[in-house]
């Protein structure tokens, strides 16, 4: 497993795509907490029931005015066909896995990412960050707890 950014390290900022003509920077996102969410792969068993399980408790998301980010290295038009979601899946595809590699998620071996996750905080810091086994859906329960504790 790679070693990913560490709690309390200032979330490095990206431009990726999300559709073929619109970009998301996190830097636009400063002021609201932030859920980054790298996965390996679209069409994944396990990518697919972890990004279900977040579409799915959104509404426990917005309580704390979390953004959530779906990031791999799959490109826009794969994630289009994946899935429609209520948030943003970003493609990291060119150069391929350039954001996965700042945040220390990137699989080189595989030329996936890592199931890494992090919380940053309102100001731009990561407060809670954990790599999952490829194998397994980390859930949610880790996201929800970083959320609680960060201040209001």
């Amino acid at each position: 497993m790679s070693h990913i950014l560490a709690p309390g390290t200032p979330a490095p900022d990206f431009t990726l795509p999300v559709t073929p003509d619109q970009k998301l920077s996190l830097s636009e996102l400063r002021g609201q907490p932030v859920v980054l969410a790298f996965y390996p792969a679209d069409w994944s068993p396990v990518c697919g029931d972890q990004m279900a399980l977040y579409n799915e408790i959104m509404p426990e998301f917005r309580r704390f005015n979390a953004e959530v980010l779906g990031i791999s290295v799959d490109g826009v038009w794969c994630h289009a066909a994946f899935a429609q979601l209520h948030f943003p899946l970003l493609a990291d595809f060119e150069p391929k896995g350039a954001v996965a590699r700042v945040y220390g998620a990137y699989r080189e071996a595989d030329g996936i990412t890592e199931r890494a996750l992090f919380v940053i905080d309102k100001a731009g810091i990561i407060r809670w960050s954990y790599c999952s086994p490829v194998a397994v859906n980390p859930g949610a329960d880790g996201i929800l707890e970083a959320l609680e504790q960060l201040p209001q």
